[in-house]
């Protein structure tokens, strides 16, 4: 809904959602009707500069339908070329506009018709996907309809920056946050609280506890310490991280809560390789930085997909 141009030669980002609630046998979508343009598409808009792209998808799907929502997986992008604002008029160049959706469950609230957004439809995935205006859009509801609906979310992140380890003179498990990490720590309570976090765990290092700390302080949730996804625990006995990543899981599934897990970076690539060749699934590339979050869903404690986000903070950083 609310915009932000880019500067010449930039991609211009945007964001998005798949809205949905249960149905009669299947997921019903949220489609809208936008008169400036007279079409039915996905809710979608401009990320804001100060904004990671996660946090501005679930903005946008909020805004443009009125119902709250928690994101569960990511569903695709879509590439286009757009025409490109100039200062004195158009003068026929265009853009690159990228537009990056995501799974959303939707929760309370109502649609209420607006300049932007006259009209909201429910609709079953394939009834929607004939009445939405553009392919891209289609094609994206076509990758929603072939997830399953039924999952539970998990959420590991690497700790925030603690600086080096070489300069910290005292016992390593109290190694601080460093500036940058408080920063990434504040940045990712938006970014975590898109997937609807209901419990904390972290290993036992203060970068660990802190990275979790203003999330703990923004939805009044304890932070449990975890000892098995510690890096000594792991390096020790990684079995043992195994079981328990899927006991979490699991109790995520039954309480309908979803866990976020505070590790290391001696964990968090092995834990994630060993959990999608067990169950078969292709992980993206990434990274593993500090402040980076693996999204997961299950079934059943079974992996079914895993994203990854590299970092917390806005496109700008």
């Amino acid at each position: 809904m609310s915009g932000g141009g880019a500067a010449a030669g930039t991609v211009v980002h945007a964001a998005g959602g798949v809205l949905w609630r249960p149905g009669a046998g299947e997921p019903e979508v949220a489609l809208v009707h936008r008169p400036r343009y007279d079409d039915w598409s996905l809710p979608k808009g401009h990320v804001e500069p100060h904004e990671h792209p996660v946090v501005g998808g679930l903005r946008e799907v909020v805004e443009e339908t009125g119902f709250s929502a928690r994101l569960i997986r990511a569903v695709g992008n879509v590439s286009y070329e757009v025409p490109r604002r100039r200062r004195h008029g158009a003068g026929g160049r265009t853009a690159r506009k990228r537009v990056t959706y995501w799974s959303a469950l939707a929760g309370d609230g109502a649609f209420v018709a607006n300049e932007e957004t006259d009209e909201l439809r429910w609709l079953p995935v394939k009834p929607a996907s004939r009445l939405l205006t553009y392919s891209a859009d289609r094609g994206i509801l076509r990758k929603f309809g072939k997830q399953p609906d039924s999952t539970a979310t998990t959420v590991i992140v690497r700790h925030a920056k603690a600086g080096r380890k070489q300069g910290y003179q005292g016992d390593d498990l109290a190694r601080p946050l460093d500036r940058n990490g408080r920063a990434q720590a504040e940045a990712l309570v938006d970014l975590l609280s898109a997937f609807g976090p209901g419990r904390l765990l972290s290993a036992p290092p203060q970068r660990c506890l802190q990275t979790l700390a203003p999330l703990a302080e923004e939805t009044l949730l304890p932070v449990a310490e975890e000892p098995t996804v510690s890096e000594k625990a792991y390096a020790r006995d990684p079995a043992a991280a195994h079981r328990r990543i899927r006991e979490i899981a699991l109790e995520g599934e039954r309480t309908g809560v979803v866990p976020v897990v505070c590790s290391q970076g001696g964990v968090i690539p092995d834990l994630t390789a060993w959990w999608a060749a067990a169950d078969g699934v292709r992980l993206p590339a990434a990274r593993n930085r500090k402040a980076s979050v693996w999204v997961l869903t299950t079934r059943d404690g079974r992996l079914l997909s895993a994203d990854h986000i590299d970092s917390p903070l806005p496109l700008e950083h």
